[in-house]
């Protein structure tokens, strides 16, 4: 087997960088669901760096027969959905946010009740 200087540089990237992702949780700077993403993005790419030929199976189950083709196919499928995720999150924060403001211009005005949330 040849190895190229990509099959090298891009685990010991993934391994930094899967690194960093969990010194962010133990800073508390990031969650730990974010740091297994983190890690599961980093650990696929550098297995696919040291073993190309895992991606066969990527052709298999989508039924695109070129490997590049599969992948980006793949790829952009997950970037969909974590666009989709990041929308809803940011939906999510703008209606907590609206609630804390209604209920803080409430307390100011001494109109607040007690018994919400």
């Amino acid at each position: 087997m040849n190895i190229t200087a990509y099959q090298i540089i891009a685990p010991l990237a993934s391994f930094v960088a899967v690194v960093y992702a969990w010194n962010l949780v133990f800073r508390q700077k990031k969650t730990v669901w974010e740091a297994m993403l983190w890690t599961l993005f980093w650990v696929a790419i550098a297995y696919i760096a040291i073993e190309p030929d895992s991606i066969k199976y990527l052709t298999r189950v989508t039924g695109i027969k070129n490997r590049e083709n599969a992948v980006l196919v793949t790829f952009l499928g997950i970037l969909f959905f974590i666009v989709f995720y990041i929308i809803m999150r940011l939906e999510e924060l703008e209606q907590r946010q609206t609630r804390i403001i209604r209920k803080m211009a409430l307390h100011n005005k001494g109109l607040d009740t007690d018994d919400e949330e």
